[in-house]
């Protein structure tokens, strides 16, 4: 057994496990059905998914070797992670809408726009994970085959082109929301005459917390985007492996940061463990642009 297969199944199933956690939480609680917690259950419904892919791939590599179930398989998985990567995106766009239309978030059309995104975020992830098994593969050809084989060197060049453009459009929201974030603080601020602590605080708590959340995020799928385009088949798998890991993590940290540190899933999630699905408890469902 190759050690790097070992360490991503294990992974695949800690994302998994975590992911189907949030996935059941948001369906047995009625009270989060907010638009937030729908991109949230969009996020895990992705890395669950991931999750199980690696956990699939494991399994046809070393027990059921076909070459076209593993091309399946990584359809499977691009799919799923793009999925993911696109979901992440949604929210970072739903947390800029909530501020910066603070007055009209709560309404008819803002549902619409959050299921628009979502539809075109997954049909966009079918299709990419969908380009290999039609046909866009080197398994006939591998002087065509990219690092992670059997990719060709043009579809890895695409899906890490893709993930340049997402993570720059979520750089450049993130810095417009600490703009925001920044600007409602110092109007509170004159609105009472003095800057207290507590305003600080708050202003750089959430600035950390975004700088947090995109600094895991880049740190993930960067090495892994970065070393698709630059490397080369003929290295040592090795280097595949070391960058492809990382990348996994940002799925299993998605749940903490999204669904975890959140006290309405917190409190569903007692709910759920305690078997009171029936419990008629109030929550006060927060808006995204809380972090």
């Amino acid at each position: 057994l190759n050690p790097w297969d070992v360490m991503l199944c294990v992974s695949g199933t800690a994302i998994a496990c975590e992911n189907a956690l949030v996935v059941a939480i948001i369906c047995y609680s009625p009270a989060l059905r907010t638009p937030m917690f729908v991109l949230v259950g969009s996020l895990a419904t992705a890395d669950l998914l991931a999750g199980l892919g690696l956990i699939l791939n494991f399994v046809f590599q070393y027990v059921i070797r076909s070459e076209t179930v593993s091309l399946l398989t990584v359809g499977f998985l691009v799919a799923s992670f793009a999925a993911s990567v696109s979901s992440l995106l949604a929210i970072t766009v739903d947390r800029y809408l909530s501020l910066y239309n603070a007055l009209t978030y709560y309404s008819e059309r803002t549902v619409l726009c959050i299921h628009t995104m979502l539809a075109g975020a997954w049909g966009v992830s079918l299709c990419l994970g969908l380009l290999p098994v039609l046909g866009w593969n080197c398994l006939h050809d591998r002087t065509a085959c990219s690092v992670v084989r059997p990719l060709t060197k043009s579809n890895v060049t695409l899906l890490s082109a893709s993930f340049f453009l997402i993570f720059l459009i979520m750089l450049h929201l993130y810095i417009e929301i600490c703009k925001i974030v920044c600007r409602h603080a110092h109007q509170i601020a004159l609105q009472q005459h003095f800057l207290t602590a507590s305003h600080y605080v708050t202003t750089k708590k959430g600035v950390s917390t975004l700088a947090i959340i995109l600094g895991t995020f880049g740190a993930s799928w960067l090495p892994f985007a970065i070393y698709c385009v630059v490397g080369d088949p003929d290295y040592p798998s090795v280097y595949t492996y070391a960058t492809l890991l990382p990348a996994t993590y940002n799925s299993m940290i998605n749940p903490i940061i999204y669904a975890y540190r959140n006290q309405e899933i917190q409190r569903s999630m007692w709910v759920l463990f305690c078997g009171c699905f029936q419990a008629k408890v109030s929550f006060r469902s927060r808006s995204p642009s809380d972090v």
